[in-house]
């Protein structure tokens, strides 16, 4: 792994700042391993399935989703192949989320993180569909749930 900019450590410090061994993760990260971090603090995820992040994004080609995903999400979004896309959002998500769409992982959940330079897609291990721009900055839950609606819909057959 090359040496990171200020930029990228300070983005990798930001997703390790909830583990109290951030260097467990770093070394998970350092062997192209996912890093297994606690959800809550700095941020929630919003657990959302591939069929409706597809459908929303009208799309399975990785590159499309990964488009519709950072224009209408505008934040942070793991893929974990296969199964699941989780979307950073602001750390409280879990306690006002009211979606029955998507579940969200707050204090105390886990979450396999890829490093935050693993941006390809890859059939296995977790990548990030959406990088993490800057530390801090998150998806909204209001745009989450939306996609999810729109998803859902067109699953459906639902007019939008």
């Amino acid at each position: 792994m090359p040496t990171p900019t200020a930029i990228e450590a300070a983005i990798a410090r930001w997703l390790t700042s909830s583990s109290p061994a951030p260097a467990v993760a770093h070394e998970a990260w350092y062997h192209d391993r996912p890093a297994m971090l606690r959800t809550g603090d700095p941020y929630d995820a919003v657990r959302m399935p591939r069929s409706l992040v597809h459908a929303a994004a009208d799309s399975s080609v990785p590159d499309v989703v990964a488009g519709v995903l950072a224009e209408v999400l505008d934040g942070p979004v793991i893929c974990h192949p296969g199964v699941w896309y989780y979307a950073l959002v602001p750390p409280g998500t879990c306690k006002t989320w009211r979606g029955v769409e998507a579940v969200v992982r707050g204090p105390g959940a886990w979450l396999g993180v890829p490093r935050p330079d693993r941006t390809e897609p890859t059939p296995v291990l977790p990548y990030w569909a959406v990088p993490v721009e800057q530390a801090g900055k998150l998806c909204d839950p209001a745009a989450v749930a939306e996609l999810l609606r729109v998803g859902r819909a067109r699953l459906e057959g639902a007019a939008l």
